[in-house]
C-alpha cells in the first residue's frame, strides 16, 4: 500500500467524494469515496483508484480488455487536521485489522439481509 500523505485535496463531483493522493515522489492520483464505516471511534474510507478509468482505452471494459482487473483499492482512516479539514492517512497495523474486522462484519450484515 501506498504510505498516505497531505491527503487534503477533496472535492465532489458525479463519481462522489474525490481523494487526491500524493506519494512520496510528489505523484497525484485520483480515489473515489466508495464507502466510510466506523471501526470503534474511529471512520475509515474505503478508496478506490478513478485513474485507470481515462487511461484504459478500450471505452468497453469486456472480459479481454483487463483494464478492470488493475483497480487500485485503500483502506484510509479519516482524521481533521489542526485547521479542522479532512485528511485521509494510512491506519497503524492495528487500526488497519481493526477497520477490516468492522468491513468484514459489515459485509457479512449486509449479505444476510439480502
Amino acid at each position: 500500500m501506498e504510505e498516505l500523505k497531505n491527503n487534503s485535496v477533496v472535492e465532489e463531483d458525479n463519481e462522489g467524494t474525490v481523494v487526491v493522493i500524493t506519494d512520496e515522489e510528489g505523484n497525484e492520483y485520483n480515489y473515489v469515496e466508495e464507502m466510510v464505516f466506523a471501526a470503534g471511534s474511529d471512520k475509515y474510507a474505503i478508496l478506490v483508484s478513478i485513474d485507470g478509468d481515462e487511461e484504459c482505452e478500450c471505452h468497453e471494459h469486456d472480459e479481454e480488455c483487463g483494464c478492470e482487473e488493475e483497480v487500485d483499492v485503500i483502506l484510509a482512516k479519516i482524521v481533521k487536521d489542526e485547521n479542522g479539514e479532512v485528511e485521509y492517512i494510512e491506519p497503524t497495523d492495528e487500526e488497519f485489522e481493526i477497520a477490516q474486522q468492522a468491513y468484514e462484519e459489515l459485509m457479512d450484515k449486509l449479505e444476510a439481509e439480502e
